[in-house]
């Protein structure tokens, strides 16, 4: 067993849940020994091509990987949402248009569409993951954005991303108990959502959204609640961040197509779930 390859802990709890068949009625082989080189490959950030011999082939390590990513598509207690910014590498701006053709004048490149998850901004091309976490360092939910965009109207999509299976059985749990963020996070239209949902928050209101609320006296609705001793967890999903972008494969994106980038953060974060 390598450095940072799978202990034998880890590979018992997550054996269980890998697919048996490769499709056509064939069997993939050697899980383990994939895994541990996408598990490389993502804490290194070397090229695919790049991988050790010890970990078979590269192909089979990049052609499983992405095929999972495009698969991919209790949380009682406090949970946290924030975001954080990744520098896309150079190879990562060069994917061709899969949509159809435009006239030729037009704002955004094709290969920078919303939906590649690739924005530009001054210090270049970046990529923007929102996550949710719970308190033990681990990720619930994750969404990928082009790096421009803002973490306000992130914060629903996130939550609907939650699913935690009951160990009795039946639907899986989707609301926390009580959720935590900062003040970006502050707008009439989340909290409505949160409320609606029941779903207890310690948001902070910025200044200028209190001025406003206070200028129109009773139509400006009641102050939001703020528990200053919850709110000093919310440096949780912080540390949680800080611990995913250990992995160089995530703290700048190299994938070209976001569902990739999306399937390297997720199996950076089942490594979390993984470790004691």
């Amino acid at each position: 067993m390598g450095r940072g390859d799978l202990t034998n802990d880890e590979w018992a709890r997550l054996a269980p849940h890998l697919p048996k068949s490769g499709g056509r009625g064939g069997r993939w082989s050697d899980h383990r020994t994939v895994i541990n080189g996408i598990l490389f490959r993502i804490r290194t950030g070397v090229p695919w091509r790049g991988l050790p011999n010890r970990f078979g082939s590269w192909k089979t390590a990049y052609e499983r990987h992405r095929r999972w990513s495009a698969d991919a598509g209790s949380t009682g207690g406090m949970v946290s949402v924030d975001s954080t910014s990744c520098r896309a590498h150079q190879h990562a701006a060069g994917a061709p248009c899969r949509t159809p053709r435009v006239p030729k004048r037009r704002s955004t490149p094709r290969q920078h569409r919303p939906d590649e998850g690739l924005g530009r901004s001054r210090g270049g091309l970046t990529s923007k993951i929102h996550l949710a976490g719970e308190g033990g360092l681990r990720p619930l939910a994750l969404l990928i954005t082009p790096g421009q965009w803002g973490d306000s109207p992130q914060l629903i999509p996130v939550l609907e991303r939650i699913r935690v299976k009951r160990l009795g059985g039946g639907h899986p749990r989707t609301r926390p108990d009580h959720l935590g963020g900062d003040k970006a996070y502050s707008s009439r239209r989340n909290r409505r959502y949160l409320r609606r949902r029941q779903i207890k928050h310690t948001i902070p209101e910025p200044k200028d959204q209190r001025a406003n609320r206070r200028r129109r006296r009773s139509r400006g609705g009641r102050p939001a609640g703020f528990d200053k001793e919850r709110y000093k967890r919310r440096n949780e999903v912080e540390r949680t961040i800080n611990r995913l972008k250990h992995f160089r494969a995530v703290a700048t994106r190299y994938g070209k197509r976001a569902y990739v980038f999306h399937g390297t953060v997720t199996v950076a974060s089942l490594r979390l779930w993984l470790s004691p």
